[in-house]
């Protein structure tokens, strides 16, 4: 899937000069690396939005179009409001055909419902990690790494160790020493008994006997 983002350059303004152009459709934007300075850009929010709305636009090498320029360049961080469905700035990094770029990409579990653990052994699933920190060449990147867990069985847990990454790419966490955990299967908890016997047992201390009773009445 192709993406592509139309951009205008702008003078970084501080904020109130970003609270304008929120105002008017914008979203402030930077552009940095690549061996070149830094560019603040804006983008137009609804086209933006709605190509975000694509699982793969974080994890594509996106056309950047800047007047008669294009450029190759990949998401790298996004600031959104905390309350509305609106993106406050965008960060994009430029990338070259011939230099490694780190990105985190999502992992898709696939035949969980299917696993020996969930359905001959009655195990529920835990997803432990939804995305991982990959570097490789821009031509190397994936979309997503998928994983079949239609053999996983009851109590056994898969690490980052046991992806099949695709040709190229390389895993951040195990560059780095670090097999984190990414999927489990484990038995169901069991719901707690109701203290229905420590209730009973409670009202009846604090109910008093028929003997206690006739004994008060007969005192007063």
């Amino acid at each position: 899937m192709e993406f592509e983002l139309a951009a205008e350059s702008r003078e970084a303004s501080g904020r109130a000069g970003s609270r304008r152009l929120r105002s008017a459709g914008k979203v402030p934007a930077v552009v940095y690396g690549g061996g070149q300075p830094a560019s603040a850009i804006t983008l137009d929010h609804n086209s933006l939005l709605h190509q975000m709305e694509q699982e793969a636009f974080y994890t594509s090498i996106l056309t950047l179009k800047l007047g008669k320029e294009s450029e190759s360049v990949v998401v790298k961080e996004v600031q959104r409001h905390p309350a509305r469905r609106q993106v406050m700035h965008m960060d994009l990094l430029r990338v070259r055909a011939d230099e490694a770029i780190t990105l985190s990409v999502p992992v898709h579990f696939v035949n969980e419902e299917g696993s020996v653990g969930v359905k001959q052994q009655g195990g529920v699933v835990d997803h432990l990690l939804s995305d991982v920190e990959v570097t490789c060449l821009p031509k190397d990147l994936p979309e997503y790494i998928e994983v079949d867990v239609s053999e996983v069985e009851l109590d056994q847990i898969l690490h980052m160790s046991d992806l099949k990454l695709p040709d190229g790419v390389q895993l951040v966490a195990l560059e780095h020493g670090s097999d984190h955990a990414i999927f489990a299967i484990h038995a169901p908890r069991r719901a707690e008994p109701e203290p229905v016997a420590e209730e009973a047992a409670e009202a009846e201390a604090v109910e008093p006997t028929d003997e206690q009773a006739e004994s008060e009445d007969s005192s007063e």
